[in-house]
């Protein structure tokens, strides 16, 4: 890395830019534009998400202060909070979340051999959704129905994010964002299933149908089963109670339209967790895995909450700079942008420090020239020597 760029210059640098170039030209992005391209207004916004900037006038206020290193870090102009709003109004969001998906694609081969805990060669991949509140009267394309605790409550917005979490690295492989009212079972007409490879999702996902449209297709699942699943055993395995696994099962569906939707046997599994102290129902139609297995991939569903919870922690998601769909289709697709360029950093530089770690050096250390290696990795690229000679001497006078 060039150590007389910027940090921002530097991870900026790892973006694929001909490839944007490429799609912002499919899109027509930056057709009769003046000022603020596609680019700088990527880097606008991801400088937001890095530094956890709260307004478009807070952007524009921390830009300004640094006038003499914007055109170092990408900016031909001083970046003004009207130009900025026109951008998230009316660029295409889907040029920010191409770009995502190329750096999906290149974190995914970087994280191919993550291990996973468990001794699988199998693609594991965990599909949820979180929904993302918005307010009605600024948000008025986002209906969402009222919640079953508060029927009394106005019905409310929200956009919901739709997510396929590839459990190597946590890198999400998929991500559709909808409108509140899209439930979550339909994400799974959006997927092309991948043969071989492990779905791990909630019993919201249980449509057989679905499921069955799955298992033709060469791919595993592991859900919970509903509790009014009709079904009757066909055969039982032995298990070893000691372990938790009270059943191992081969069923078969009974229901008049389960069973026409989904004909073929499927594996039922019942675990005590002497954590929880609840019974768990576990489904899936593979057969070769042990019982253990099964309870430990659904276990490890638990990965894409804690994606959710961390990206709505430390990225930008829950208050939003625009308030059209495209605005705010946009920020989201950025802020994943921005998550999957530090997890790729991290896995290029063999960094040992969390995503949670590196963002914190990157908020406070964006402005400073400085390797970014040495920057991420904890060490200081200046010497000892000049650090005291920077010092203030309060003897001298």
């Amino acid at each position: 890395m060039n150590s007389g760029k910027t940090l921002f210059a530097q991870l900026m640098d790892l973006l694929p830019w001909s490839t944007f170039t490429r799609i912002v030209a499919r899109y027509g992005g930056d057709e009769r534009v003046r000022t603020l391209s596609c680019a700088e207004h990527y880097r606008a916004m991801a400088f937001a998400q890095l530094t956890y900037r709260e307004s478009l006038r807070d952007i524009e206020t921390c830009l300004s202060v640094q006038a003499s290193k914007l055109y170092s870090m990408g900016f031909r102009d001083p970046v003004r909070r009207s130009t900025l709003a026109d951008a998230n109004e009316a660029r295409d969001w889907r040029i920010y979340a191409e770009l995502a998906q190329r750096l999906i694609v290149q974190a995914r081969k970087l994280y191919l051999n993550e291990d996973l805990g468990l001794d699988l060669a199998n693609t594991v991949y965990a599909l949820d959704s979180t929904t993302i509140d918005l307010c009605l009267a600024v948000f008025p394309w986002a209906h969402f129905r009222t919640t079953k605790a508060c029927p009394w409550r106005k019905q409310g917005a929200a956009v919901k994010m739709h997510t396929l979490l590839d459990l190597r690295g946590n890198i999400p492989s998929f991500i559709h964002v909808s409108d509140g009212k899209l439930h979550d079972v339909h994400a799974l007409d959006l997927l092309l299933p991948e043969a071989g490879a492990i779905y791990v999702m909630d019993r919201g996902y249980v449509d057989f149908g679905r499921l069955h449209g799955l298992h033709l297709a060469g791919a595993f699942f592991v859900t919970r089963a509903k509790s009014n699943m009709d079904a009757h055993r066909v055969y039982s395995a032995p298990t070893d109670r000691a372990t938790g696994i009270i059943c191992d099962q081969t069923i078969a569906l009974d229901g008049h339209y389960t069973s026409q939707s989904y004909s073929q046997h499927l594996r039922r599994i019942r675990f005590h967790d002497p954590e929880s102290l609840k019974t768990l129902i576990f489904l899936t139609n593979h057969f070769g895995l042990p019982a253990a297995t099964i309870c430990a991939l659904y276990k490890s569903r638990w990965q894409v909450e804690l994606f959710f919870k961390w990206i709505k922690q430390h990225l930008r998601i829950k208050r939003f700079f625009g308030t059209s769909e495209n605005a705010v289709k946009t920020q989201i697709w950025i802020a994943v942008s921005v998550y999957v360029l530090v997890a790729i950093v991290k896995k290029r530089l063999n960094l040992d420090a969390s995503l949670y770690t590196l963002l914190q050096i990157l908020s406070v250390t964006l402005f400073e020239k400085m390797p970014i290696n040495q920057t991420l990795a904890g060490g200081d690229p200046r010497s000892d020597t000049a650090q005291i000679n920077n010092q203030l001497n309060l003897f001298t006078y």
